[in-house]
């Protein structure tokens, strides 16, 4: 398990918004454009109130799953297709590169579209959040 700290900034029933500083592991990804903060929503069995230094801990398979999906998943998508592509071409006589890049683009938003539904899912699932083990001090 990971453990990363934060600040709350809301809680709403058993869950908080946590507002995490970013840090080495994000300074070379650059998918939060340039943001200096993210934040999460965790799980709150510890009724931490807005303003609390919090320590939160989440599984870091569920970051390696969203990560292979969300980055990994669209490329290996992307490359079926433009095979697939090749092996259509002869029956829609279609010559040139024209059959590689609509299979290649027709999968990559297939695989679009299964990120978005991976991301509905795992918002939802309450073992995949993080959890507030924590409460490190009173800001308020």
């Amino acid at each position: 398990m990971k453990q990363e700290q934060g600040i709350v900034l809301e809680t709403d029933g058993q869950t908080a918004k946590i507002k995490v500083g970013r840090h080495e592991e994000c300074g070379s990804c650059g998918a939060c454009s340039g943001a200096q903060n993210v934040v999460v929503e965790a799980a709150n069995p510890l009724g931490a109130e807005a303003g609390q230094r919090v320590r939160f801990e989440f599984r870091e398979e569920n970051v390696l799953t969203g990560a292979f999906v969300v980055f990994i998943l669209p490329l290996i998508f992307g490359g079926v297709g433009a095979v697939i592509g090749h092996f259509v071409a002869p029956w829609l006589d279609a010559t040139g590169s024209l059959p590689y890049v609509l299979g290649a683009l027709v999968f990559f938003l297939i695989a679009l579209g299964l990120v978005k539904k991976f991301d509905r899912r795992a918002a939802q699932d309450k073992a995949a959040k993080p959890v507030i083990i924590e409460i490190l001090d009173n800001q308020q």
